[in-house]
């Protein structure tokens, strides 16, 4: 177990140092390349900026008001019927717009009903197989200045659902284990 951590470890500086050896070896100037791709990031975070502002403020506002608790007793009292848990509707509908709110109320999760419980668990597994949709939708599709998104969408919201479905029967048989 000491060799896996002690590799984790090692893989970051590993690859920064083979790439720094790769580019030497090519004769391009490292330093030079590495400063004209960290401006590029810089600008691209300030063109995406009112993007996550707005995400997160709509995020908020939705916390906020209590919407998000109605809209998820209204769906969580269907979902139960399929096997998904009530309780964790408010943490699938914000995962969708963002992972750091999510995680606030992944947080809450284990607070009221602990980390091993099946909640915990199902939450946790969610968090890990979802994306958020509408966050990655906007960032990638407006940096790349795409507008015709096709069936983007459709298949998200099918890749969420799987992972959701992943996320009940993988805990169930945690919990059964």
């Amino acid at each position: 177990m000491k060799f896996f951590l002690y590799v984790a470890d090692m893989i970051i500086p590993l690859v920064i140092f083979a790439i720094v050896c790769y580019g030497c070896l090519v004769k391009i100037d490292v330093y030079d390349t590495f400063i004209k791709g960290a401006r590029s990031g810089f600008f691209t975070v300030i063109k995406i900026m009112p993007t996550l502002v707005g995400l997160m403020v709509a995020v908020g506002v939705l916390r906020a008001s209590g919407f998000l608790d109605f809209l998820a007793e209204i769906i969580g009292s269907l979902t139960k019927y399929i096997g998904f848990p009530g309780e964790l509707v408010p943490l699938t509908i914000v995962k969708m717009f963002s992972s750091s709110a999510a995680t606030g109320l992944l947080l809450d999760t284990y607070k009221e009903y602990g980390a091993d419980s099946y909640l915990g668990l199902t939450a946790s597994i969610s968090m890990a197989c979802t994306e958020t949709i509408f966050y990655t939708m906007s960032v990638y599709f407006m940096t790349a200045k795409v507008s015709k998104t096709r069936y983007t969408l459709t298949g998200a919201f099918l890749a969420t659902l799987a992972g959701l479905a992943a996320s009940v029967v993988l805990a169930g048989m945690m919990m059964g284990a």
